[in-house]
């Protein structure tokens, strides 16, 4: 398995090369959103944005510390706090289980499982450790940006090249139609979409 400090890293210089900021991705990217995605503590996000080594959690403190965070950061619909009750029944446990798991940091996966799917976190999110966690986290952001820089990456497909490679010998008539025709499709239109 690689390490995930490595894999983070080249991540990094990939960030840094694309927003042209080297040394400052905690000040170009939403640190207070990566750690709610990744339950990681702002100054840690911060920190492995920067490069530098954050101390290791055993997996019993990643465990406690992702379960208090997703108690202090994710609320009930009324905007409120959910109680360890309210956990507990969310995770099909009683209280008794769920303060156990935060005294002993180890969760049965099931239970485990129906927190995250509950809140819609990443598989991982209570065992990853913080390096693993914030390179899954990063690849969105890595994703937009290469968007942003390439904008031509998504039409580089073989159904494209395999029409660009028609695109001598059509008529300007035909050309132009289909100029037009991919002005249409690609056109921004949230009422028209039809998927992702």
């Amino acid at each position: 398995m690689r390490d995930a400090h490595a894999s983070l890293a080249e991540l990094r210089e990939r960030l840094e090369d694309l927003t042209g900021q080297p040394g400052r991705l905690a000040e170009v990217l939403d640190v207070g959103g990566l750690s709610y995605r990744t339950g990681i503590p702002a100054e840690t996000v911060a920190a492995l944005l920067a490069g530098r080594r954050v101390p290791e959690t055993s997996l019993g403190d990643r465990v406690r510390q992702r379960l208090d965070f997703v108690r202090e950061t994710r609320r009930r619909p009324d905007g409120k706090r959910y109680s360890l009750d309210e956990l507990a029944r969310i995770a099909g446990t009683s209280r008794q289980w769920l303060s156990e798991w935060r005294r002993s940091g180890l969760p049965s996966l099931e239970h485990a499982d129906r927190l995250r799917r509950h809140f819609d976190l990443p598989a991982g999110f209570f065992t990853a450790d913080e390096a693993e966690a914030l390179h899954a986290a990063l690849q969105p952001v890595l994703k937009e940006l290469e968007a942003k820089a390439d904008p031509l990456a998504p039409l580089r497909t073989p159904g494209f090249y395999r029409l660009a490679r028609r695109a001598p010998h059509l008529s300007p008539r035909k050309l132009q139609a289909l100029a037009e025709w991919a002005e249409m499709i690609t056109e921004r239109n949230p009422a028209d979409e039809d998927g992702p």
